[in-house]
């Protein structure tokens, strides 16, 4: 087996409130597909909630479904959590598992009274709630005031949950007093006529058994909390604190879709984005705090509460999303960023020998400069394909304009200037390019244009003298020499 009363509005808000009481969360996604943006922006609300009192954030693969669960699923989502640095406490837990449980919980609402079996066949059953809609009510069986003994021998059974007709009220900590008519519930199936539990009541016993303070989750699941409700007060638990939040849309206002482009966590790795980032905009994407907009973990721990959820559907904005990454990328460590880039490096050059040492050193040295020019890693390997691109440079159409007319004449004055330069750094580069015009009494263009055509290909690069330094001395003037030589 795994590790009760309606509390009022006030109660429930002084204890979301309360920071120092541990609170446990968890995030309970069904193992059919990959992690979904908005899972992941769930299961980061769960985790902050939980990491900020000092308490635990679980895993609970909900596995019931059979035909539709499988363990590449299970895996992908694993994956796609532990990239985005979302750690829970202890194992993953698995519902199907604790089937058993289940079923003996549903024998104790049996026991008292608050369950019956209920024998009517698939074509009885369909024939009952086609009355009850015609009536405008929900469906209840017959078989809730009837003797048992009443039953067909070998007949089989459902268990059901007998519904009441008191209104049933949730204090949702976003959505405030939700409030449902009873007789809008029909006699919930517990246990399926092969004895497997269904999902209201498999929720129900899991989170009690593990503990759960605090239920964080998409307010589709509303209607649940209504029905998980009365299964915890039939069992006399105690309901943990509900908080529903809006699902994410697109940017056009409607329900996220495949047509609004990337859905799953695994596609925002995939383009580069750093997870830090993604937890940052996921984070903003529905919650605030005040009007600070970038957060570190540590800050996000301190300042979330549910109080700062809001009841409006957030809106995914990959533009806004790009500029909260780009803030993480200059934050990042340099050396973590040249090792995570490597392979958009790659990807970009063929011919690239990711083991290079003087490739390794000139991206390192680059990296305080570069990450400051790029809003995800495929950009930031963008901004340094000078530093990898293939030689020697094939210089077509406007990027070999410079070396035209006078230009390889400069080019070959000034690669004497440096190959007799003392020390090499972005400050010596700059005082003899400096000392270069003024010599030879031209405009900067005149030595600059083909310089940077020699050295970096034509692609974007930082300042000369700094890409100068990163390449080194060797590297600089193998390339002038190039360029020098071509027949342009």
């Amino acid at each position: 087996m795994l590790p009760t009363a309606l509390l009022s509005q006030r109660n429930m808000v002084s204890l979301v409130q309360n920071k120092t009481q541990p609170i446990v969360t968890r995030f309970a996604p069904s193992p059919t597909g990959y992690l979904h943006i908005g899972g992941a922006r769930t299961a980061l609300f769960n985790w902050l909630l939980a990491r900020g009192s000092g308490g635990k954030f679980l895993l609970r693969i909900e596995d019931t479904d059979r035909e539709r669960s499988t363990d590449d699923a299970t895996a992908a989502i694993i994956d796609g959590l532990s990239w985005l640095g979302l750690d829970w406490d202890g194992d993953p837990i698995s519902q199907f598992g604790n089937a058993a449980r289940h079923a003996a919980v549903a024998h104790e609402l049996l026991a008292n009274g608050r369950a019956f079996r209920c024998y009517m066949s698939e074509a009885e059953t369909a024939a009952e709630r086609e009355k009850a809609f015609s009536e405008g009510r929900a469906l209840r069986s017959p078989w809730r005031d009837r003797d048992p003994g009443d039953a067909p021998a070998d007949q089989p059974f459902t268990v059901r949950f007998r519904a009441g007709d008191d209104d049933v009220v949730i204090a949702d900590a976003v959505q405030g007093d939700v409030r449902w008519k009873g007789k809008e519930f029909d006699d919930l199936i517990l246990l399926r006529s092969d004895g497997t539990p269904t999902y209201n009541l498999a929720v129900v016993v899991d989170d009690h058994d593990m503990g759960i303070t605090h239920i964080v989750r998409g307010d589709d699941h509303l209607v649940n909390a209504a029905r998980q409700a009365q299964i915890y007060d039939a069992l006399g638990w105690k309901r943990p604190v509900f908080a529903h939040i809006p699902l994410i849309h697109g940017p056009d206002g409607k329900k996220l879709s495949k047509r609004h482009g990337a859905l799953g966590v695994e596609a925002y790795r995939d383009m580069g984005y750093l997870p830090e980032g993604l937890r940052n905009y996921l984070l903003r994407l529905g919650w605030a705090s005040g009007d600070q907009e970038y957060f570190t973990d540590e800050e996000a721990m301190a300042a979330f509460s549910l109080a700062g959820l809001n009841k409006a559907p957030g809106r995914l904005d990959f533009d806004k999303m790009a500029s909260v990454n780009a803030y993480h990328m200059k934050l990042a460590d340099d050396q973590r960023l040249a090792e995570l880039v490597l392979p958009w490096c790659e990807k970009q050059s063929e011919g690239l020998d990711p083991s290079d040492t003087g490739f390794q050193t000139r991206l390192l040295d680059a990296m305080p400069v570069l990450k400051t020019r790029a809003a995800t890693l495929e950009e930031l390997a963008s901004q340094a394909y000078f530093l990898f691109k293939p030689t020697p440079f094939i210089l077509e159409g406007k990027a070999a304009r410079p070396l035209n007319g006078d230009g390889k004449d400069y080019l070959a004055k000034f690669r004497s200037v440096l190959s007799s330069l003392d020390s090499w750094t972005a400050e010596s580069v700059h005082g003899a390019l400096t000392a270069f015009v003024e010599k030879e009494g031209i405009g900067f263009g005149k030595i600059g244009a083909p310089l940077r055509a020699a050295v970096t290909g034509g692609e974007p690069a930082p300042d000369l003298s700094q890409v100068l330094e990163w390449l080194g001395p060797e590297e600089t003037l193998a390339r002038i020499d190039e360029q020098i030589k071509s027949d342009l």
